[in-house]
């Protein structure tokens, strides 16, 4: 059943996708919120998929800390589903991406159309400012920026080192930090094709206020909230007496 679940989504969600990439890279002569709109109805018709097809749903804990203004959101980083999923979750928001995946067609087209940040990765402390100068345009502009802070798809139970661009950008800015927590990886795996149904829990923390606090207290402050939540979130990924950390 999964088998056939996971093939009719793909093909569905490639329906989807296509005719949503032309148009929104047609509709780059509009202003962002036509451009915003139209992902809108993409992103819902994302959800319905994985929620009617692939049986994913998901639930919300701690909206309640999300603030008024534009912050930096600092999220676990395990699927696919929380690309889509928490722009469902929060106000507009753009992600920080590599530059290579504009190359993609149609959904690279997309992320073209709607200013995503995008960093060559190879280009160290100029990267950081590319996400420093990109960043805050985009929150000038009412955007939230999303960091994905390990740089990289982690598997359940496993982490990765903590990069320091979205404190740094925090700092810079003096924008508000969230850290989010999501088990996504227990139902869609990391490159997997077949997914499973299940219940995603996403897990907003308390906003971290960058004044008078460095880089390297924001991004501790962070990791120390996000890896003590995924503990509560997966508790059988994390045998009670190891850390277990990413090669």
């Amino acid at each position: 059943m999964t088998l056939i679940r996971s093939v009719f989504y793909l093909l569905l969600v490639s329906l989807l996708t296509i005719p949503f990439g032309i148009l929104v890279s047609l509709a780059i002569i509009f202003p962002m919120p036509t451009r915003y709109a139209i992902i809108a109805a993409w992103r819902v018709g994302f959800m319905v998929l994985s929620e009617y097809v692939l049986g994913i749903r998901y639930q919300v804990i701690g909206r309640e800390n999300i603030p008024a203004e534009p912050s930096v959101i600092l999220s676990k980083h395990q699927s696919a589903w929380e690309t889509v999923g928490l722009q469902e979750i929060f106000p507009p928001l753009v992600f920080v991406w590599k530059k290579s995946l504009l190359a993609l067609p149609f959904f690279g087209w997309g992320l073209a159309a709607m200013k995503m940040i995008s960093i060559d990765r190879q280009a160290g402390k100029d990267a950081l400012k590319q996400v420093v100068d990109q960043g805050r345009d985009r929150m000038n502009a009412g955007f939230w920026v999303v960091i994905f802070p390990e740089g990289t798809r982690v598997a359940p139970g496993l982490k990765r080192r903590y990069k320091p661009g979205g404190a740094h950008l925090a700092v810079q800015t003096g924008a508000k930090v969230v850290p989010v927590a999501h088990n996504a990886g227990e139902v869609w795996g990391k490159n997997a094709f077949l997914k499973s149904p299940g219940l995603i829990t996403v897990s907003i923390g308390p906003a971290i206020d960058p004044a008078g606090k460095s880089e390297a207290e924001i991004n501790a402050l962070v990791e120390l909230w996000i890896e003590a939540e995924m503990r509560r979130l997966s508790p059988h990924r994390y045998p009670p007496a190891a850390d277990v950390v990413a090669a």
